[in-house]
């Protein structure tokens, strides 16, 4: 089935998208959610996220952080950069370790934004961010999220937006560190598994073929890049997004490019 769009706004959002996208009536979109709506209990969650600004300084909790808080599961996500302007970075964990009371003070007072280890980043590239992990999007950066479908975030610094802070559950959970294996260009020709953890595998696919079949008993998530994918009467282009059944049939036009993914491991 192909999943319906939610345009879902944000203060560092945009009011001008990509062509593939209707207009946004004036509105600031940040995401965009592909979603089910007959059925809100999907494991994995894929969206679209543009910036013109910087996100929050932010964290997800694990599974196991998550469930102590009353909550169905953590968000360990990674990310595909599309898009990104010249000077575009990501701020992925912290360029030394802080101590929790280090760590509350620095959010406190913003002097974490100074803290953040910014890297650079550009179109191709795919950062994984495991649960923990201290992060924030830069601005001028469209990119491809692919997450666990938790929607859970603790802001630590938000460059003094009026929204809400969320400190002690944000420094329970963090862990400095960020490790740079996580982070490689993937956007060259051929098939390459950018992901393949406990919670979720992605493949970046130019045909059926490459698409590894220890995926084919599990639903898929298919986000075309370029080009178009099909399985039976549904088809699904740059914008779109299909969610197979298993051993559902894939097919990729002439010059497509998609990434797939499924819960669970290959």
């Amino acid at each position: 089935m192909k999943l319906e769009p939610r345009f879902v706004e944000k203060p560092w959002g945009r009011t001008e998208l990509p062509w593939m996208f209707d207009g946004t009536n004036g509105r600031r979109i940040g995401e965009i959610w592909f979603e089910n709506r007959n059925d809100n209990s999907l494991p994995l969650l894929a969206k679209y996220i543009f910036t013109s600004e910087r996100l929050s300084v932010q964290v997800h909790p694990n599974d196991e952080q998550a469930r102590e808080r009353g909550l169905g599961q953590g968000k360990n996500e990674c990310w595909y950069i599309l898009d990104a302007q010249e000077d575009a970075v990501l701020g992925l964990g912290l360029r030394a370790a802080l101590s929790p009371d280090a760590l509350r003070s620095a959010a406190a007072d913003g002097s974490i934004e100074d803290l953040v280890d910014w890297k650079p980043v550009a179109a191709g590239d795919f950062i994984y961010v495991p649960a923990g992990t201290i992060h924030a999007i830069g601005a001028g950066i469209s990119l491809l999220e692919f997450q666990q479908n938790a929607d859970v975030t603790y802001r630590l610094y938000d460059y003094g937006r009026p929204r809400e802070l969320h400190l002690e559950e944000g420094v329970a959970v963090s862990r400095p560190e960020f490790d740079m294996d996580n982070y490689r260009h993937a956007g060259g020709p051929g098939a390459s598994v950018l992901a393949n953890g406990p919670h979720f595998c992605l493949v970046r696919a130019t045909s059926d073929n490459e698409v590894p079949r220890g995926l084919d008993g599990r639903c898929r998530w298919v986000m075309p890049l370029e080009g178009t994918v099909a399985s039976g009467s549904e088809e699904a282009s740059c914008g779109e997004c299909l969610l197979l059944e298993p051993n559902a049939p894939l097919w990729f036009s002439e010059r497509a490019i998609a990434l797939v993914g499924a819960q669970g491991p290959l």
